[in-house]
């Protein structure tokens, strides 16, 4: 597991002029409204009020930024997919990401959550071709796998797969909030992201 000496918010942006500097590794998170990732980033780093759990779908729209450890970035990335939120405000969205996912030369990879009960939306795979196309590695995170009993997990993790044109769906890690389904797998995962592998200073996430 990582440990998290010190954790706290940085910035909320929406331009590269109000980013912090560049000089620190960088993982962001993604999803759709309501999937869950304020929910993921304060169980990650064990702390209840890092990311506020917004009550509103689609409010948040801008890029908040987290420093860990005086170490990397952790970035929680505004959500998409609420049919509320205007046109006009997508649009702008859209633009902010393709942006950011160019100018951030330090983005190591990019937490993407899928609901596991649901096939992954449009904006899911929109987001995925996304990083994709800007050569980002994306890790697939299935939230609320409590949801679903864990001898069924893999049909629904092989949807995902498909629908994300993913090669193996035993890449997707199943996660939740409410039992701890996963937790030390995230760790390992972005363990390994932001400090590599093999030294022992990676083990402990110091």
């Amino acid at each position: 597991m990582m440990i998290f000496r010190k954790t706290e918010y940085i910035i909320s942006a929406v331009k590269p002029e109000q980013y912090p500097e560049a000089n620190r590794p960088e993982l962001a998170v993604s999803g759709r409204s309501n999937v869950g990732k304020s929910s993921l980033i304060n169980k990650f780093v064990n702390r209840k009020f890092l990311a506020k759990v917004g009550r509103t779908p689609g409010k948040t729209q801008y890029i908040n930024f987290f420093n860990m450890n005086d170490e990397w970035y952790l970035v929680d990335l505004p959500g998409y997919g609420y049919a509320k939120v205007p046109l006009q405000t997508r649009a702008a969205w859209g633009k902010m990401m393709q942006t950011y996912f160019r100018k951030r030369e330090n983005l190591r990879g990019v937490i993407q959550l899928v609901d596991i009960r649901h096939k992954p939306t449009e904006e899911d795979k929109m987001m995925v071709n996304m990083l994709w196309e800007n050569d980002i590695p994306a890790l697939v995170i299935a939230t609320k796998a409590d949801k679903i009993a864990r001898g069924q997990r893999p049909r629904y993790l092989k949807i995902i797969a498909d629908t994300l044109e993913m090669q193996d769906w035993k890449e997707i890690i199943p996660f939740s909030t409410e039992d701890g389904t996963g937790i030390e797998e995230l760790h390992e995962a972005v363990n390994h992201i932001i400090y590599g592998a093999g030294t022992e200073e990676s083990i402990e996430g110091i």
